[in-house]
């Protein structure tokens, strides 16, 4: 029962320790594109944290994991061979065990939830940008960058063959993003070659439904001389 216990503290601490890990490595890289940080530091620099975390998690079992009882042992006239006092799981360490289980499971279910897979699936934003009168469209794809902020993390925007496009004699620009995230911080932006990057928010609920069609034009959410439009809409998987 003792070993059981020990190597299940030992998991519990590897647990702990390649998620804590893996969590400060991309509190501390600050925002990521398209998930590559977060991967990077559960993949490859997490199971350092669980490695250590094992051992600590044994180490503090031995340690502290159990007590004696404390139950005063007879006088030896009463007793010529007295039993030896049995041993039981400390109060703390079990206290601080079960705090760690339920951080956890915590944080676990918080990330479950904002992940898409509890409704629609994954969803497409689908983005599109109107120039006003007289100004033209880049030569080249390369030349555009669309950037997608939800949560704390930026993707950009994919644009499609037919991304040059038109809406009477304005010029257009069609893209779209997948949404990866339950949240209500959701923003894009769009950079131009001589214009300044403009900004505009996506006014979505934290588990938005599809939308019936696209949204109305918006300006950027600050005053631009550059006027450029934005609308998009919102497809889901399934």
């Amino acid at each position: 029962m003792r070993f059981i216990l020990g190597f299940l503290s030992g998991l519990l601490g590897a647990l702990a320790g390649w998620s804590g890990l893996a969590a400060l490595v991309v509190m501390l890289a600050g925002p990521d594109r398209d998930g590559g940080i977060a991967m990077g530091a559960f993949f490859d620099i997490g199971p350092i944290g669980g490695v250590v975390g094992f051992i600590a998690g044994i180490w503090l079992f031995v340690r502290f994991g159990l007590v004696r009882d404390a139950t005063p042992e007879p006088p030896a006239e009463t007793s010529d061979a007295a039993p030896p006092r049995a041993t039981q799981l400390s109060f703390p360490f079990a206290a601080t065990v079960l705090l760690i289980v339920a951080i956890l499971g915590y944080w676990g279910w918080y990330e479950l939830i904002r992940s898409p897979n509890l409704s629609h699936g994954f969803m497409t934003l689908q983005i599109e940008f109107r120039l006003p009168p007289g100004m033209t469209l880049p030569d080249k794809e390369e030349d555009v960058h669309i950037e997608v902020e939800e949560a704390t993390g930026y993707a950009n925007a994919m644009l499609p063959a037919n991304w040059r496009a038109h809406d009477g004699d304005r010029k257009a620009i069609i893209s779209s993003a997948s949404l990866m995230y339950k949240t209500r911080h959701r923003g894009v932006s769009l950079t131009l070659p001589g214009v300044p990057t403009q900004r505009w928010s996506i006014d979505l609920g934290s588990d938005p439904d599809p939308t019936p069609g696209f949204s109305p034009w918006r300006t950027p959410s600050e005053p631009s001389p550059a006027k450029i439009e934005m609308h998009f809409s919102l497809t889901a998987d399934r």
